[in-house]
């Protein structure tokens, strides 16, 4: 964990040591979990009205059009030339493996 040092009014600091005991939990948990919630609220899924998601489609059918077509053989050779870059946080070596064997059985039924 990081520190983060913080200068707050002092009216703000009593209210939230309030809201943190009628939650019965320390200053420091609920000031985390209100940080935590307020970083997480960009990425709530939001209902989307049926003319947007009819414009969605029709956006993506149109960019579908103007890709063409690949061949195997193209997307193998675009796929070596990318930069090879560090797995994320969990991918370990053993499932980066799984999902190769999955991808190479696709292929070879697909």
């Amino acid at each position: 964990m990081t520190q983060l040092v913080l200068e707050i009014p002092e009216k703000l600091h009593q209210q939230l040591k309030r809201l943190a005991k009628n939650e019965g939990v320390s200053l420091k948990e609920y000031v985390l979990f209100a940080l935590t919630r307020q970083a997480t609220s960009a990425y709530a899924v939001k209902a989307v009205s049926e003319k947007e998601i009819e414009q969605q489609r029709r956006d993506f059918a149109n960019l579908l059009q103007g890709l063409g077509q690949a061949t195997f053989e193209e997307i193998e050779q675009v796929m070596q030339k990318r930069e090879k870059g560090e797995a994320e946080e969990g991918l370990s070596p053993e499932v980066i493996q799984r999902l190769k064997n999955k991808i190479t059985k696709q292929r070879a039924t697909g």
